[in-house]
């Protein structure tokens, strides 16, 4: 039985002979230089600008004639003109296997949370791979639209968001880099009530990992791990205790996982804040006195425009008909928004919590792709008033600490992934910019460059 250790000498030297040939690969260079390069963390602009690329790092950012000193013959030189450049843009909260059309409104009214839940369900008894693949689809959206990193918080189905993660990962797909959350967990009643009990377990832990002791939430964290999933996420509407909230972050910490939680209600937020939760999720109800609590805490606020200045209407309006009632409560209702959401972005900037913002997008917007209906969330926040600069760092700087990825993503900087997007004008001066977006760059693979020359 010689062969064994003559195997192993052999691989040795296999080893031995083919590392040093490797690391004689020469690096991939590329300099992209644009009229200005926007810092989120200063608000300041450096002018012209260029940004010296290794493979899928940034190496060096600068004036142009010294980087272009630096760049080997040979390395690929990509001029953007008058553009300007931002880190690519952080979506802290997405659903990207999901993409529910609106019910007509005969039927939103025979079902509980009828705008949504037909369009989950239907989701549901999809086939996981239909389903991953619609997931490829709209995550390649997002990624043309500048969204560079993503955080999946749920609605994926068992493993799809973990999936899909992986295959972009890969190289198999084009998407942004993703978190993924796996099956939320909730309580037996959230989301879908009134299943035929036949059948209603079954198609709930499709989506949900519900539960209801603390032993259950600690074991749905394992489960979810399993699966491997980047964080856990909860869902609290007033229907889970305390103890179950601290079991899930309790168990999540010990894993080293953060744990995003759904909380809109006073009470609800502040079981999150009790539990010690990483960030919450909307917050829509927030007081003063908690955004004090999570300040202290270093929790995060994850902000989620996605029915703030009637948007939401008006994609209702392109998709179904409402009767004069239905448009009637709609306007009321978007008004009480616009009021509730201004006051909001007013005390959560005089708070001094830390932020960040998100989609929540997974609904189907006619004429818009989803990283394009994504894009509204900066919009929302700005006419909401939230100065420019802030919105730009809640979706790059800020988003990518509290993800826990600020050493990679976020910013244009040495060491960081080569992640950037270019528009043509200014976004400070136009917050509206960033839904045109021209040029991104992933990882230094240059994924859509309409400022090129014809």
């Amino acid at each position: 039985m010689r062969f064994v250790p003559l195997l192993a000498a052999a691989l040795c030297c296999a080893l031995s002979i083919s590392t040093p040939l490797a690391a004689q690969v020469p690096a991939v260079v590329t300099l992209v230089k644009a009229g200005r390069l926007l810092d989120p963390r200063t608000g300041k602009f450096l002018a012209p600008a260029a940004v010296l690329i290794e493979n899928d790092r940034i190496s060096a950012v600068g004036a142009p004639p010294g980087l272009q000193a630096r760049a080997p013959a040979g390395a690929r030189t990509l001029d953007l003109g008058d553009a300007t450049l931002l880190p690519g843009l952080i979506d802290a909260h997405t659903h990207l296997l999901l993409d529910v059309v609106v019910p007509p409104e005969t039927e939103i009214g025979r079902r509980y949370n009828g705008t949504f839940a037909p369009g989950l369900l239907l989701a549901i008894i999809m086939s996981p791979t239909a389903r991953v693949l619609l997931g490829a689809q709209l995550a390649r959206e997002d990624l043309e639209s500048g969204f560079t990193t993503v955080r999946n918080l749920g609605h994926s189905g068992i493993d799809g968001d973990v999936a899909l993660r992986d295959a972009i990962d890969a190289g198999r797909l084009q998407g942004p880099r993703i978190l993924a959350a796996g099956r939320k967990l909730t309580s037996p009643e959230a989301y879908i009530q009134g299943l035929n009990p036949a059948l209603g377990e079954s198609i709930v832990r499709q989506e949900f990992l519900p539960i209801e002791t603390a032993e259950q939430a600690r074991q749905a964290v394992r489960t979810n791990l399993s699966y491997g999933v980047d964080l856990i996420k909860i869902s609290i509407d007033d229907d889970i205790t305390l103890a179950e909230a601290s079991a899930i972050v309790d168990e999540a910490h010990r894993q080293k996982l953060k744990v995003a939680v759904h909380a809109i209600s006073t009470t609800s937020i502040q079981m999150a804040i009790d539990a010690g939760a990483d960030s919450i999720e909307h917050g829509n109800f927030v007081t003063d006195a908690q955004l004090r609590m999570m300040r202290d805490k270093g929790i995060y606020l994850d902000l989620t425009p996605t029915f703030w200045g009637g948007s939401f209407t008006r994609s209702l309006e392109d998709s179904i008909v409402m009767s004069p009632a239905m448009k009637s409560e709609e306007a009321a209702a978007n008004e009480r928004s616009r009021q509730r959401s201004a006051a909001l972005v007013q005390r959560v900037l005089k708070s001094g919590v830390k932020y960040a913002a998100g989609s929540d997008m997974c609904w189907a917007y006619r004429g818009k792709t989803r990283g394009q209906a994504s894009a509204l969330t900066f919009r929302h926040l700005h006419d909401a008033g939230m100065p420019a600069l802030d919105v730009i760092r809640a979706a790059t700087t800020s988003a990518a600490e509290m993800l826990g990825w600020q050493d990679r993503i976020g910013a244009v900087e040495v060491g960081k992934f080569a992640d950037l997007i270019a528009v043509a004008g200014d976004p400070l001066a136009d917050i509206g910019e960033l839904e045109r977006v021209r040029f991104v760059m992933k990882g230094g693979q240059v994924i859509r460059n309409a400022l090129a020359p014809p």
